[in-house]
């Protein structure tokens, strides 16, 4: 979207993006994810139409909540701050399901509870693999997401880790990203319209019209299915995101005003520029061992980043690769509070969840780990079903006038890149790993999980 900075007006023009989707959701065993209309603190009406819930829509998730998710498994409700999941035996618990022709349990589809990848341990001689982070009993929380019982982080879904392995050789030469982007034509038609307009006259009439010359936008994107989970959880963040920079919906945590609050009365900017924001990974060097066989994930996992795009005469975007300085601060605040955002927005919270997914897939292609412990991973990396939603496609745009000094914005674009090779080719060696990998189980005793 566009950002247009005119002296003329004391008012700012707000657009932004709602998603449109076909339809509901597959069932298969994540049927709860999709068959509300108010999940993950967005709402898609009966036409498709993706938006901030209404009290009605809210006050039907909390009905949901009540039996969408059964009693968590006694011996999975404690928090514990190293769960460890087997693949090799997670693998046959799916083919175990597959066989039968039965649903997976709900401690298959939630990876017994862990909310974060904290290691990825190393087995040949099992032939295994192993994942291990902090974990507990789940609930549905009030943005319709499925998190820990106590401390409302997200949990790791099934099916977003079979996408991250079924991509793990494509995401080294295409990023894994989603976009929401208004047409040139529309740019053009917006800044035709804007030239034009002498007084702001009434405020919804005027914002008819900017919406109208927009009018819809498009959905990309790329590296993964676009009717995954996965995707959608791309999709919501970057949704979510735009509410929050463009005051659209109110910070759940205090000191992370938005970009429009940063704004002063004085401000200026480059006449047909937009200040573009999109989220990307933010890790540590992954740590491991001697013998490469225990890594570590570290660090905060998300980061946001801006630059100003420029806007041609003919509707066409070119980036700038510089940014402006009100810009930069909310990008800056926006990473700095990530981790207490997300311990309130679980959607932000998923989000950091793929990011992980994608860096332990891209690691496992990598260093050749199925082949260095003669893993065979069927189901997980292509035979077993995704849940599959409707692909986003189409954006209807959406205007709202609020008064700031004499600046008129017009809008502001975002995204998310994942471009996990880039994670996982910074290494360092920190030799405590191996004392990790040996303490955990050697069996399993026969179960996937421990």
């Amino acid at each position: 979207m566009v950002r247009l900075l005119r002296n003329a007006f004391p008012l700012i023009a707000i657009l932004t993006a709602t998603i449109m989707f076909a339809g509901p959701a597959s069932p298969a065993y994540g049927q709860f994810f999709g068959n509300s209309r108010s999940v993950g603190g967005v709402s898609i009406n009966a036409d498709g139409l993706l938006s901030a819930p209404t009290l009605l829509q809210q006050q039907e998730l909390v009905k949901i909540r009540a039996t969408a998710v059964r009693q968590t498994p006694e011996d999975l409700q404690p928090f514990t701050e190293l769960r460890a999941v087997s693949l090799r035996q997670l693998e046959a618990e799916i083919a175990t399901h597959h066989n039968r022709g039965t649903p997976l349990a709900e401690k298959v589809a939630f990876l017994a509870g862990l909310q974060r990848i904290k290691y990825l341990l190393v087995y040949p001689e099992r032939h295994d693999i192993v994942i291990a982070g902090p974990a507990e009993g789940w609930r549905v929380d009030s943005l319709g997401n499925v998190v820990g019982q106590t401390t409302g982080r997200p949990v790791l879904l099934l099916d977003d880790l079979m996408v991250a392995l079924r991509t793990r050789q494509s995401s080294r030469l295409e990023p894994i990203s989603c976009s929401i982007d208004p047409t040139a034509q529309g740019l053009k038609q917006l800044r035709q319209v804007a030239s034009h307009l002498r007084t702001i006259g009434n405020p919804q009439t005027t914002a008819r019209r900017l919406e109208q010359a927009v009018g819809t936008q498009v959905v990309t994107v790329t590296g993964v299915p676009a009717t995954s989970h996965f995707a959608r959880i791309m999709v919501a963040a970057d949704f979510r995101m735009k509410r929050l920079a463009m005051n659209m919906q109110p910070a759940p945590i205090d000191g992370m005003p938005s970009y429009l609050q940063l704004m002063t009365a004085g401000s200026r900017g480059m006449h047909s520029t937009t200040p573009r924001w999109w989220l990307a990974p933010k890790y540590d060097p992954l740590a491991t061992d001697a013998d490469r066989l225990a890594w570590q994930l570290r660090g905060p996992g998300v980061q946001c980043m801006t630059e100003a795009d420029f806007v041609n005469s003919q509707g066409q975007i070119n980036h700038t690769g510089h940014t402006g300085k009100v810009a930069a601060q909310w990008a800056r605040n926006m990473t700095d509070r990530f981790e207490d955002l997300a311990n309130h927005d679980s959607t932000f919270g998923q989000l950091r969840n793929i990011m992980d997914l994608a860096v332990l897939a891209a690691l496992v292609e990598k260093e050749g780990l199925l082949e260095r412990t003669a893993l065979e991973l069927p189901l997980l990396l292509g035979q077993a079903p995704l849940v599959h939603y409707p692909a986003p496609r189409q954006v209807a745009t959406t205007a709202s006038l609020l008064k700031k000094g004499r600046n008129w914005v017009i809008s502001a674009s975002g995204g998310v890149q994942i471009m996990p090779w880039h994670v996982a080719d910074q290494t360092e060696q920190v030799d405590s790993l191996n004392a990790v990998r040996k303490q955990l189980p050697t069996g399993f005793d026969g179960k996937w999980w421990e």
